[in-house]
Formats: C-alpha cells, sequence, structure tokens
C-alpha cells in the first residue's frame, strides 16, 4: 500500500468504525416489530374483582414458550398457571390462580414476532385498590444488553459480506472479466464470502440468548440451539449456509478455471454458466432475509417477498459492484488497468440498480409506513428519510463518476493516455531491467545489505507504478469520486441494517393508537344500549375508516344490533362486505358469527342476535374493502 492511499483507507476504515459503534450504540432492548396492541385486564385498569385469565394481542402472530407471559402478585410472586395459548387469531391468554388477593399485579411478556425479533416488555392493572409492589426491573432483557449489541453486528457484517460478495462478483462477470485474474478483486470477493459465512454461523449460536435470556453464556448452549433450529429464522441461517457452500464452489471456479481458460466459445459457455449459477445462488441468499424478516409478514407477503429479493439483489449489483469498482482502481496492477469500458459497463448497470431500488422502495415504503404522517412521527419513517437523502446524494456523486466515465472513454484523450502510457511502461521496464543488473553486482555483498537494497527498490517500484496508474488525470478523477460513493455507501448500508431492526412506522403507529384509546369497553346509553367505534386500515386504496357498533339493550337474550361505517372524514362508508363475531374467552364460549343484512350505504342490521350469557365479551368485525384487502377490528365489552 503507498503512502498516498494509505490515510484513504485509513479514513474509510474509522468511518466503518464509526457507523458499527453508532448501531451497537443504538440498539436497544427489544426492537418490537410486533407490537402490543390491546390487553385485558388493560393497563392501569383497578378489576372490582380478580380476573380469571391475562390476555394480549398483538400486531401480528407472535411466537411463545412456557415463560413467555407471566402474571406477579404484588410480592413479586407468579401467579399464572399452566402455558399461556393462543385463543383467537393474535390474541394469547394465560390462566391465572383463583382466590387473588387485591392489590398490583405484573404483568411481563417475552415473545418472538413473526419477522423474527424479541419483543419484551410489562405493565400492571390491580385488582381492588392499587398497592405497593416489590417487582423491579420488570421486561426481560430480550434483544438488549450485550448479547442484543453482538447480534446487531452480526447482522451489519452479514449485510455487508452479502453485498460484497454477490456485488464483486456480479462486477467480474458483468464489467470487468479480466478482473478474475486480479489479485485484490479475489481477494475482496472471498473476504465477502468468509465474513457473511462467519457472521451467520454467529447469528446461529447468538439467536437462541438474543431471544431468550439475553445470557452471554447461553451462546453455547445445545440445547437451545436445537430450539433454534426449529424456528422460522433457524431454518433461514441454515438454508443461507448451504448455500454458501454453493457460492464457494462459484468463487473456486470464477477464480480458478475460468481465469485460465483462453478467450473462446468454450469461455464463453462458462461465462453464462457462472452467470446464471451465480443469480441462482445470490437470489437464494437474499431469500434468507426475506423468509424471516419484514417481508415474511404483515401485508401481501406474497408480494413483498419477491420484492425484497430485488431489493437486496439492487443493493448488492450497486454498492458491491462499487466497492469492487474502487478497489480495481486503487489497487490492481499497472499492467492490467480497469479499461473504460468496464468502467462504462458498471455505470450501466448502476443506473438499471437504482430504477430497480426505486420501485421496490416506494412499495417497500408504502407498506411499512401506510401513511405520511408516519414518516416524521415514527423511528422508522425518519431512519427511511435519511435513507432517501443518502441515495440521493449517492446518485449525485455517481453522476459526476459518470462525467469522468465519459472522459475516459473520448477517443482524444484515450489516444494521448496511450501513447503517455506506452513511453511510461518502457520506462518501468528499462529501471527494472537496470535494477536486475545492480541486483547481480551485489550478489556478493552481505546478506543484511542486499535484504535493506530489496525493500528499498520495491519501495522505488511501488512508487513508479503509484505514478504511473495516477499520471491519467481522468483516472485520478475517477478513483476519487468512487471513493467519495464508497463513503457514502458505507453510512447508507449501516442505515438499511438499522431500519432492519426497527418497528415498522405502520406498527407503531397502531401501538400508539391503542395505548392511547380509552380503556373503557365502550358507550352505554342511558337505557343500556351499547356502542363501540373502531378505526380500521385496511392497507389496501382507500382502505381506511371508523366501524361502529350499536347493540341494544346489550343484555343476556335477543339484542338488536346495527353496523354502521364511515371514512375517516365522517361520510358514510359502503364496503363490499362487513361481519361480526362474539366471543367469551373466559368461558371458551364462541366465536358467535353474525352477518348483518345491507340497509343502506353504510349501514347493516340485525335482530335478534342472542348473546348467552353475562360476561366480558369480544367483539370482533371484519370489514373488506376491496376482492383482496381486508382487517379484523375488536373490542372487548361487559354484556349483561
Amino acid at each position: 500500500m503507498t503512502r498516498t492511499t494509505a490515510p484513504r483507507v485509513r479514513i474509510l476504515v474509522l468511518l466503518f468504525i464509526a457507523v458499527t459503534g453508532a448501531l451497537l450504540a443504538g440498539a436497544g432492548p427489544a426492537s418490537a416489530h410486533a407490537a402490543l396492541t390491546g390487553s385485558d385486564p388493560a393497563q392501569g385498569v383497578v378489576a372490582d374483582k380478580a380476573p380469571t385469565q391475562v390476555s394480549l394481542t398483538f400486531s401480528e402472530k407472535v411466537a411463545l414458550n412456557d415463560d413467555s407471559l407471566r402474571v406477579l402478585d404484588p410480592k413479586g410472586k407468579p401467579v399464572q398457571t399452566g402455558s399461556p395459548a393462543n385463543v383467537s387469531g393474535t390474541t394469547y391468554a394465560v390462566r391465572l390462580k383463583s382466590g387473588l388477593a387485591d392489590g398490583t399485579y405484573t404483568v411481563t411478556y417475552q415473545v418472538v414476532s413473526a419477522d423474527s425479533h424479541p419483543v419484551a416488555g410489562a405493565y400492571t392493572f390491580s385488582v381492588g385498590a392499587p398497592s405497593r409492589t416489590v417487582v423491579s426491573g420488570t421486561g426481560p432483557t430480550a434483544g438488549g444488553g450485550v448479547v442484543g449489541g453482538l447480534y446487531a453486528f452480526g447482522r451489519y457484517v452479514s449485510y455487508a459480506g452479502f453485498v460484497v460478495l454477490a456485488g464483486g462478483a456480479a462486477f467480474v462477470l458483468a464489467c470487468w472479466r479480466r478482473g478474475a485474474g486480479v489479485r485484490p478483486l479475489q481477494r475482496l470477493v472471498v473476504g465477502g464470502w468468509v465474513a457473511l459465512t462467519a457472521a451467520t454461523l454467529w447469528l446461529l449460536l447468538l439467536r437462541g440468548a438474543y431471544t431468550g435470556s439475553g445470557k452471554f453464556a447461553d451462546v453455547f448452549d445445545l440445547d437451545l440451539l436445537g430450539q433454534v433450529l426449529q424456528t422460522k429464522t433457524g431454518a433461514a441461517l441454515v438454508s443461507r449456509l448451504l448455500l454458501l457452500a454453493a457460492a464457494a464452489l462459484f468463487v473456486a471456479v470464477l477464480f480458478g478455471a475460468y481465469t485460465r481458460r483462453e478467450e473462446g466459445e468454450e469461455k464463453r459457455d462458462l461465462t453464462f454458466g457462472l452467470a446464471v449459477g451465480g443469480v441462482v445462488v445470490a437470489a437464494g441468499l437474499a431469500t434468507s432475509w426475506a423468509m424471516a424478516e419484514h417481508a415474511s409478514t404483515g401485508l401481501q407477503p406474497g408480494i413483498a417477498m419477491p420484492v425484497d429479493v430485488v431489493h437486496l439483489l439492487a443493493v448488492a449489483a450497486w454498492l458491491g459492484g462499487l466497492t469492487a469498482l474502487l478497489t480495481a482502481l486503487y489497487r490492481a496492477p499497472a499492467e492490467t488497468p480497469v479499461e473504460a469500458a468496464a468502467v462504462q459497463r458498471f455505470s450501466r448497470v448502476a443506473f438499471g440498480s437504482v430504477l430497480a431500488l426505486v420501485v421496490t422502495g416506494v412499495y417497500q415504503s408504502w407498506r411499512q409506513l401506510g401513511s405520511w404522517s408516519a414518516f416524521t412521527g415514527t423511528r422508522y419513517g425518519q431512519l427511511l428519510l435519511v435513507k432517501i437523502g443518502l441515495v440521493a446524494v449517492l446518485i449525485g456523486i455517481a453522476a459526476v463518476s459518470r462525467r469522468w466515465t465519459g472522459r475516459l472513454t473520448d477517443p482524444a484523450v484515450r489516444t494521448g493516455k496511450a501513447q503517455k502510457t506506452q513511453v511510461r511502461t518502457e520506462q518501468v521496464a528499462a529501471s527494472k531491467a537496470t535494477g536486475d543488473g545492480k541486483r547481480t553486482d551485489t550478489g556478493s555483498r552481505d546478506t543484511q545489505r542486499a535484504a535493506q537494497l530489496a525493500r528499498q527498490r520495491a519501495a522505488v517500484d511501488a512508487a513508479r507504478e503509484k505514478r504511473l496508474r495516477d499520471g491519467d488525470a481522468n483516472r485520478f478523477g475517477l478513483r476519487r469520486s468512487v471513493l467519495a460513493e464508497a463513503g457514502v455507501a458505507i453510512v447508507l448500508l449501516a442505515v438499511t441494517t438499522a431500519l432492519t431492526q426497527t418497528e415498522p412506522g405502520r406498527t407503531e403507529q397502531e401501538a400508539k393508537a391503542a395505548t392511547s384509546a380509552p380503556a373503557d369497553s365502550g358507550t352505554r346509553a342511558a337505557s343500556g344500549a351499547l356502542t363501540l367505534d373502531m378505526p380500521f386500515d385496511t392497507g389496501g386504496t382507500d382502505g381506511k375508516g371508523v366501524v361502529s357498533i350499536d347493540l341494544d339493550p346489550a343484555r343476556v337474550g335477543g339484542n338488536e344490533m346495527h353496523v354502521y361505517v364511515q371514512r375517516p372524514n365522517g361520510r358514510a362508508f359502503d364496503v363490499p362486505e362487513v361481519k361480526v363475531s362474539f366471543t367469551l374467552e373466559a368461558k371458551k364460549i364462541g366465536p358467535l358469527p353474525v352477518n348483518p343484512d345491507h340497509i343502506t350505504t353504510g349501514h347493516w342490521s340485525a335482530s335478534g342476535v342472542q348473546i348467552p350469557m353475562a360476561g366480558d365479551w369480544k367483539i370482533a368485525v371484519t370489514v373488506r374493502t376491496s376482492d383482496i384487502d381486508q382487517v379484523t377490528v375488536s373490542k372487548n365489552a361487559q354484556i349483561g
């Protein structure tokens, strides 16, 4: 490494360390991608009598174990019995002991969301009257602490390794095939494979402790590792390791047999085979992320997963190819410089990648945010705005690089450069020949002096090669602009990794709406009639509104029910279908379905709705706004 190049490389290393430090510093406990949207008893409520169970409702399905839901009495002793169970949809409950005393109880939960992230938290409710409690540090430490930081770092390294591996190999095959024989590029791609493989094994070992106790000692628990292998995330990590074995064979052929083949039909066939195999392996690796994270849950997973795969491949082709180009410009030997045509080909690949990123990014943003207000009102939206800004900066710098590329391919510039290169090459050859003569003359001198002279000659030769590479002003300008692109790309990759560990804006807003809603179970008229208002969002176009349930007299026996659906502005909303069900979870009754008749625009009605017994009933309403967009919302209400 020459003295001039070293400071720039040190800057990149320091930038990488700074970004990694920022990621680790920002790794808070339980980066929840499923949010608690409801509970019974609710947060802070004072119940007249002790409940028979505690139920929690999340924004998506979660995975539980025997200790996922715990209820602690004022003295900190557990009062739940049996294992928690899924009672309906995304609602989970655990039974309580009978005869609970008055006082304040603490509910703690620790689950794993459908997109593989641990969710932990706690809240309190009281029976009879609030009391002092000895419970402290209520929430488990899953997803936080040292293990959480190490897991976040492993995720960053795995993304970086994939980008370098896939993007570097794509650069060689699609842009600069001569680069397959360049040692620095070989080390770069192999380094990406090593980083991704090591990070995948690291994540597999940490996974059990990350979603469980949070203790580093549990990393080496083989029983815990066996449980991880049975989960969706464990299967994704094992699949990634198997695909990395295929990637190792691909890299071995690319930098082995491929470089030794002479140009001709046989090499063209091998190029085509490597291209097809490389795309298949890279897409498989990208799928290992899509099948276990954001894309695999929530709205339209059947569309979101392929879109996520295309997004990851586009990121790799752009940023990984950029890293390979930077390596070629700075570290390729003077006798095999990267050609202007190769730079121009990469420019076209990068342009196509940016287009793919824009299209897939718009869809992902809509899916994860759901509203314009989520851009500024949620952490996910704020990070997304930072990412969009960085992409804009990167595109601006890329435009500068394209101008330098155009000058490199200008015929007049290329002719002049060729003449200068020929002269300098002759000078280098003559100088080396002179050096060889000197080495012969000094053969009889002592060994220490000969070694010192050899080091000096190596330094002179390296400096001469660098002057030869830097002699072309256009190539030097391109190197500087590509270096700036790489610096921004490192920060962009860090922000993207942080996004994958951040609760989506849509989910965060749903959780805020649920926790800010009144704790009561509806509005009652003097006659006893019950009215429930429930906002909904099906996720599709024109999919937001409010559904209201009027139940009269809201007692055991026959009831008159009216359902009203309104748009956010209060106007009647004539949706294609509305269905209602009643469930008494404490007695395991229901769901009792009710299909109301359509009366007029935004109004449905049903007579003789039978409520068999008094209790805390869950009233669920399914609203369909199009052929594919529907959602179910629910509230609990005391009937009878």
